[in-house]
């Protein structure tokens, strides 16, 4: 063999052996989680019923994700309300594929209460695999003007009756005000959602709620700027800008010797209200299964990482009057670990005092019947439209937990068309329909 020949085929060998180098172990799994998402469809299970915050959220990360994640699967949303959120988890944790197609949009007191030991769930919140938080929520306590409830003080000295959704911020807040600052609240529970504690606010039903900011203010904008709504505390570890520019408190600021219960210390006091807004600093979570493989679980958090700070995000997010600080899931995990670190006496004193002693009356939700033809359908059916009385109205239909009659007979809502005429058995127009019954 020649010695020209030889030089080719050396060369030849050091160029595969660079080809070779080049193919790094990060780059095998990049493309091994690229060829698993191409051309499938991620679902994110959100916990919470159509409308709210959770909800808006999750669908405008449907919008963004796709382009981050590696094969840019599709991505839809489904509502899994339940238990303030927990039906959801213990769906993502113990039901749901492990693959890395099934993400769960999580309610941030899920987490709490797992560690605490209440019987609902079914999962430890430290084994979720954690991709981050949307926002790192800022919280208010806030009533309509009307109950004579105006300022922070007021709390101990006057009655609001609340709104609750369950087992969340809704029910947790007003618990803990009234068992270690001696607040005054009562409760109405049995509300599906907190758009439908909206409604009831709306109807006099209650005065408020306790909730995130984001989610308040957009179905309370003329409220506000009315003066009508009593933004009285601020529920969050740091200030938030926006509240602080109107001048709400800090709950913070009524944790001192004239408020705390006696069996309390300042302290103690200040350290149980910081354990439970250590959760709520989780924001709007997102997280897979526990078994999910980890380079796909690498992947998805780079993803949701780097849509979160995408400024097309943000501004489709701010644009729906959402505000947007990302949690990494790291800082999320972290958040959990230091809730389940520390001390059950702790732990268990914190449950007691999240349960409601007061008054609690549970609502009966009203639905309503609203029957008119069909102007048009959207999604596949999840949206429905009918002119009702002269003026179009929408509703929500789930897969699941609405039933469809089409000439009474059972049928799925792909079937439903324009021209039908149909009836709505829902809270309200926008609300998820319990029944969508038609003839045509």
């Amino acid at each position: 063999m020649s010695s020209k020949s030889m030089r080719v085929i050396t060369a030849l060998a050091f160029g595969i052996a660079g080809l070779l180098g080049a193919m790094t172990p990060a780059a095998v799994s990049a493309d091994a989680v690229a060829d698993f998402y191409k051309d499938k469809r991620i679902k994110i299970v959100q916990g919470s019923a159509p409308g709210g915050g959770y909800d808006t959220y999750a669908r405008t990360l449907a919008r963004h994700l796709p382009k981050h994640i590696p094969g840019n699967p599709r991505i839809l949303v489904q509502n899994m309300p339940g238990a303030g959120g927990i039906v959801a988890a213990n769906y993502i944790y113990n039901v749901a594929p492990q693959d890395g197609t099934v993400i769960g949009g999580l309610n941030r007191a899920s987490p709490m209460a797992q560690i605490m030991g209440h019987s609902g769930p079914r999962f430890d919140s430290q084994k979720f695999q954690w991709l981050g938080s949307v926002t790192n929520e800022a919280g208010v306590l806030a009533v309509m003007k009307s109950s004579g409830v105006t300022k922070l003080e007021d709390i101990f000295t006057k009655t609001a009756i609340m709104g609750s959704s369950g087992p969340s911020d809704t029910l947790f807040f007003p618990a803990i005000i009234n068992n270690v600052l001696g607040g005054k609240f009562r409760l109405v529970v049995g509300y599906p959602s907190t758009t439908m504690v909206h409604l009831a606010m709306a109807r006099n039903e209650v005065h408020g709620l306790s909730q995130s900011w984001s989610s308040f203010k957009i179905p309370h904008v003329k409220e506000l700027k009315a003066g009508k709504v009593a933004v009285l505390a601020q529920l969050s570890l740091t200030p938030h800008p926006e509240l602080t520019k109107m001048g709400v408190p800090m709950i913070f600021d009524v944790i001192d010797k004239k408020h705390v219960l006696p069996e309390f210390t300042v302290e103690e006091a200040k350290n149980l209200f910081g354990l439970l807004l250590t959760s709520k600093a989780m924001g709007r979570p997102y997280a897979l299964g526990p078994k999910v493989p980890m380079d796909r679980v690498k992947a998805l958090r780079a993803a949701f990482m780097a849509t979160v700070t995408d400024p097309a995000f943000i501004k489709d997010a701010n644009v729906q009057g959402r505000d947007v600080s990302p949690v990494s899931g790291d800082e999320v995990q972290q958040m959990i670990a230091t809730l389940a670190n520390t001390p059950k006496a702790t732990i268990k004193k914190l449950e007691g005092l999240i349960q409601f002693k007061g008054k609690v009356t549970k609502v009966k939700i009203a639905l309503a019947k609203h029957t008119g033809k069909v102007t048009k359908t959207k999604k596949g059916g999840r949206r429905i439209f009918i002119d009702y009385k002269g003026k179009e109205v929408k509703a929500k239909v789930s897969g699941s937990r609405t039933k469809v009659t089409i000439n009474g007979k059972k049928t799925k809502r792909k079937f439903i068309k324009v021209g039908m005429t149909c009836t709505f058995t829902y809270p309200g127009p926008g609300q998820e329909a319990k029944r969508v019954d038609c003839k045509g």
